[in-house]
């Protein structure tokens, strides 16, 4: 009996998503950028909006593609129940790396997975960072290289920033952008055929 074709659309334009999914060997045919509002609403928990957020970027993109896989994420860095913005200018990664410099904090993931029959299956993966002390040297050299513009918590864990982590208890993939036992489980659920 030959096999029905599959396509699995990336609701998110992240290149860090993109060779997570590489990495564990699968392709998606379309990458498509969900536009939604990720502003936290009023006492929304960090869980509630990850999961709120990753929800409704699949929603946005599936709508599109009917028929097709869609997989959409969303992370957020949480200090209890504060949200840390998606760094957008050097002064945010600055006060980012201030807030979390000896301290532990959260990243939580949510992830959305959505088969051609329009069923769903969604999930939150926290993990814990915990970053050393962090000198004013260590943050300015930090700030300089650009690298936390456009990241959760103003870092990237991949990168240089990884000199500052002390620990981590948790998913390292999730912490990066998208939790990989948990995309392959996601999509094995609804069908997807994995490599």
């Amino acid at each position: 009996m030959p096999q029905t074709l599959q396509r699995l659309v990336l609701a998110s334009a992240s290149p860090r998503r993109l060779e997570l999914l590489r990495q564990i060997g699968i392709e998606p045919d379309l990458i498509e950028a969900a536009d939604v509002d990720e502003s936290p609403l009023t006492n929304e928990t960090p869980r509630r909006l990850a999961t709120r957020l990753a929800l409704a970027k699949a929603g946005v993109v599936s709508a599109r593609h009917a028929g097709s896989y869609v997989l959409a994420a969303d992370t957020v860095v949480a200090l209890g129940r504060r949200v840390l913005p998606k760094a957008e200018t050097p002064e945010e990664v600055r006060v980012c790396l201030k807030l979390l410099g000896g301290r532990a904090h959260r990243v939580l993931t949510g992830l959305c997975a959505v088969g051609p029959s329009a069923r769903s299956n969604l999930r939150l993966v926290e993990s814990r960072v915990h970053f050393k002390r962090l000198s004013e040297a260590e943050i300015d050299h930090y700030v300089g290289t650009g690298e936390g513009i456009g990241k959760a918590g103003g870092y990237g864990v991949q990168g240089r920033a990884g000199a500052f982590v002390s620990s981590i208890s948790g998913s390292y993939s999730a912490i990066v952008g998208l939790p990989l036992h948990e995309t392959w489980n996601l999509l094995r659920g609804l069908g997807f055929r994995l490599p």
